[in-house]
């Protein structure tokens, strides 16, 4: 893959293996550039609050249908 080599990354200037594999994935500055692989502290609470909002929404469902099936025992 084509890359700038003005923009200044630190992967243009090495000449290593390393180098083809950042040209496949793309320049880092430039449209091809790959998303974080690792989540902010801030990302994690929010999906876990998110996971534990549907867990609870969840566990009221369970906790109907045995108040139902207890109705009907």
């Amino acid at each position: 893959m084509y890359h700038d080599s003005e923009c200044g990354c630190e992967q243009h200037s090495r000449q290593t293996p390393q180098h083809g594999t950042h040209h496949q994935r793309g320049c880092c500055c430039g449209s091809g550039y790959a998303p974080r692989q690792f989540p902010t502290r801030e990302e994690i609470v929010e999906k876990l609050e998110e996971h534990l909002k549907q867990l609870s929404a969840e566990a009221g469902g369970v906790e109907e249908r045995i108040a139902e099936l207890k109705k009907k025992g």
